[in-house]
């Protein structure tokens, strides 16, 4: 009977094993959604202190609808000097409780998305072609758009744009939320989220294509056959640089009529189109370009800050969390 007992025990034990080692593999691949969500979070509390001032400014620029001699700043660095001589040095960082408490949010949603869409789009190598990696972006933007970005944003938006008023009636984040939804209810907090998505998801779609295609053009150089081997940080700040850049040429007039349909004055504009449509006959096809020099700056530190610190983060966490 013992005998028999142990042998049991032994032809069960090689079966155990194996599923023992698929589901190991299957809680390994899962995981990485969830270090792609933690990691994110805290990229995005990092990165948003480092470049918001650029943030601040390239917004104030494009609710700037006035033309000519009457415009309030000739451009970023008057815009800077009058903040800080009107509203001192942190008057550069108004509205960044907002952003951070959205800025937490948002990258764990993109990075968390990213590596599920990733992970489920990949050959047996962990390899994506050019669409699925496009398209991976694609769906993160998206992700990000709708559960954090559009809410977030419409606040912050609002917040800057009150700034301006004679009278500021936001006294802190909760109040203006507060005051937001009662005034226009949650619909409020959703203003431009048809424009939120389209420039999120053109966003991610152009920056994830445009730095996994570098790191793989990289690997491809140095002769890599594993995909897990790690790129030096600033290559990869760099390769976040190129990918910004190319995403503010590709989408800063999205960017444009989105922040019009977020601000104080969104009244007048009674959809995405209809927002698109009057700054083209009312002022121009400039107007869509307002702020492309800040945001150029910013979104190329952002973004190069960015993957520096997830690829640091996600390093770390794959040699500590199996």
């Amino acid at each position: 009977l013992i005998m028999s007992d142990r042998g049991l025990v032994f032809s069960a034990g090689r079966p155990n094993q194996r599923v023992s080692a698929a589901a190991a593999a299957a809680s390994g691949s899962s995981n990485k959604s969830l270090k792609g969500i933690i990691a994110g979070g805290i990229t995005g509390g990092m990165e948003i202190c480092i470049t918001f001032p650029t943030e601040y400014v390239k917004t104030q620029l494009q609710l700037d609808e006035k033309v000519g001699a009457q415009k309030r700043y000739k451009g970023p660095i008057d815009c800077v000097k009058v903040t800080v001589r009107e509203r001192g040095f942190f008057g550069l960082y108004r509205g960044l409780s907002v952003l951070l408490y959205g800025s937490i949010p948002k990258s764990a949603v993109r990075f968390g998305a990213f590596e599920e869409f990733k992970k489920r789009n990949s050959d047996a190598q962990g390899n994506l072609s050019t669409g699925r990696k496009f398209l991976c972006g694609l769906g993160a933007g998206i992700c990000e758009a709708i559960f954090a970005v559009t809410p977030m944003e419409t606040v912050k938006v609002k917040f800057i744009n009150d700034q301006n008023s004679a009278n500021p009636k936001f006294r802190g984040f909760f109040h203006g939320v507060r005051e937001i939804v009662r005034e226009q209810g949650l619909r409020g907090c959703y203003q431009g989220l048809t424009a939120t998505m389209m420039k999120q998801g053109s966003n991610q779609a152009i920056r994830f294509l445009v730095v996994e295609s570098l790191k793989d053009w990289y690997r491809a150089y140095r002769g890599d056959t594993d995909n897990t081997r790690p790129i030096p940080k600033l290559l990869t700040g760099m390769f976040g640089a190129v990918a910004g850049a190319a995403s503010v040429f590709g989408n800063t007039p999205i960017d444009v009529v989105k922040t019009r349909m977020q601000g104080l004055e969104a009244h007048k504009y009674r959809s995405t189109a209809h927002c698109f449509v009057k700054i083209w006959r009312e002022e121009g096809l400039k107007a869509f370009y307002k702020g492309t020099v800040p945001r150029l700056s910013r979104v190329c530190l952002d973004v190069g800050i960015t993957f520096m610190i997830y690829d640091s983060f996600m390093e770390l966490f794959n040699k500590i969390w199996k």
